[in-house]
């Protein structure tokens, strides 16, 4: 029975333990999930009752944010402990061990692996690709299952859209056949044959609800057409929004919420991500329930996080890769055996502070190369004031820094945004140009990245780039003033 030490950790008692009294750790990560869940109310209608759960046993975040809106970036700073803009990893590719700043960083798993435990993974924890296949043992003891979404052979989704992810509907129809299912069946084995005598630390990354949003019809039957709340837009959001930030935010491969409402796909699209949410929400729970049924639930620490948000049509935009609140904005639970249980911290956190706050709650010494900070703080009490604002960062010079109260954007070439997150959560009034809100533009300035390195070597897709004192945004030059608004 490891939970007394856990309790230490909470109370901040310095102690050695053996490995194999430390907890385990059963890591859960969705993709492109947003604030869509029950407990988080970003969505009155969302329906994940497993997530909700999972809250209910232990702390959730409802301010937590990550540190890129996009896959790559975002999981390899997760997992390094270390920002995007430290590291140069802006884009999908290259993967962590072909950049030089990341070659030798020690890993979240491998950090457990080294401190004796069992690790593994299965689906997608690392982002695909990035970790070759004869790389994958010196990350972690077991490298599991990882398949593909499944998808029809015809799109069911109807507009000029060419991205091959860009789809969504009613496919397949038995859930076994979902990438999800494969995901949870696989973890579930493992956990029925883990080795008794050391600790384990499991990765289990699921694909929903990233796009293709495909779901058997009784996900869909949650959420009927007639009645289907839709999320609040505001017509000509975008004349406040710097020009700039057009390149980052509007050159995006999915579609733009005027193309949706042109083809009658932006209330399909809504439809169609909730549905997937509460399908992958049904197979977190097969996997907790797994756990329960080996006993070793009692001794197991649980985090779930999403890599990042996703749009769905606020600011005329489907998709991520921007530096507002509904990209930014993830889950973040703790929950486990002594953690508090079904209390919330409005403090601001990021995916950052995960690499930390397991590394002190496990007995294992801290890293002095990972950059976020403990959360044990606010989990031994959620009124805990941290220090620290969240950032995220999108390409070189991009950032935006979220404190309890406001959001303010940096872009680079120096414009800006700021927006009252208590009186404006939709983000519909830029207050940047405001001569009264200098003070709080100039208080969170303080916190922008002071690294700020270039691209790594090899990135692309999405890439902002400086040259001769010009702007590149996938290699075409920026012209103020050029885009649509």
């Amino acid at each position: 029975m490891r939970r007394p030490f856990i309790l230490m950790a909470l109370l901040s008692i310095s102690t050695t333990v053996p490995a194999a009294e430390r907890p385990n750790v059963l890591m859960i990560a969705a993709d492109d999930l947003n604030d869509w869940i029950g407990c988080l109310k970003g969505h009155p209608q969302a329906q994940t009752p497993h997530m909700d759960a999972l809250a209910a046993r232990g702390v959730l975040f409802t301010n937590a944010h990550c540190q890129s809106p996009l896959c790559n970036p975002s999981r390899t700073s997760l997992l390094t402990g270390q920002r995007p803009s430290s590291t140069g990893i802006y884009t999908l590719v290259p993967g962590m061990r072909q950049v030089d700043t990341t070659h030798e960083a020690v890993t979240l798993p491998q950090s457990f692996g080294r401190a004796g435990y069992h690790t593994s993974v299965f689906g997608k924890i690392y982002h695909d690709g990035s970790i070759l296949p004869k790389d994958r043992a010196a990350e972690v003891t077991v490298w599991g299952a990882a398949p593909g979404m499944p998808k029809p052979k015809e799109r069911l989704s109807h507009g000029n859209w060419d991205h091959p992810a860009m789809d969504w509907g009613v496919f397949p129809e038995d859930d076994t056949q979902q990438a999800d299912w494969k995901i949870a069946d696989a973890a579930i084995e493992q956990l029925k044959t883990l080795p008794a005598e050391k600790p384990f630390f499991m990765g289990v990354g699921f694909r929903l609800p990233h796009v293709p949003c495909f779901a058997s019809q009784k996900w869909f039957d949650l959420y009927p057409t007639s009645t289907l709340q839709m999320p609040p837009v505001k017509e000509n959001d975008r004349d406040d929004v710097p020009d700039f930030a057009w390149y980052l935010h509007w050159k995006l491969p999915e579609p733009r919420l005027s193309a949706l409402k042109q083809y009658n796909e932006w209330q399909p699209l809504v439809r169609a991500y909730l549905a997937s949410i509460s399908l992958m929400d049904s197979q977190v729970g097969r996997v907790v329930e797994a756990l329960k049924a080996t006993g070793r639930d009692k001794d197991t620490l649980i985090v779930f996080w999403s890599d990042h948000g996703w749009h769905l049509g606020e600011k005329g935009i489907s998709g991520k890769n921007t530096l507002w609140e509904r990209s930014t904005r993830v889950p973040l639970i703790f929950a486990g055996p002594d953690l508090p249980h079904g209390v919330s911290c409005s403090q601001p956190v990021e995916l950052l502070d995960v690499y930390p706050t397991l590394l002190e709650l496990c007995g294992l010494p801290a890293r002095s190369d990972v950059e976020g900070h403990s959360l044990v703080p606010q989990l031994r009490d959620v009124a805990t004031p941290r220090q620290w604002p969240a950032i995220t960062t999108h390409n070189q010079g991009n950032h935006a820094v979220r404190s309890e109260k406001w959001r303010y954007i940096r872009y680079a070439d120096g414009s800006q945004e700021l927006y009252d997150m208590v009186a404006d959560p939709n983000e519909w009034t830029n207050l940047a140009a405001k001569p009264e809100y200098a003070a709080v533009i100039h208080d969170h300035a303080h916190w922008l990245p002071k690294i700020d390195l270039p691209a790594a070597p090899g990135s692309q897709h999405r890439l902002l780039e400086r040259k001769d004192g010009e702007w590149f945004w996938e290699g075409e030059r920026i012209v103020p003033g050029e885009l649509e608004r």
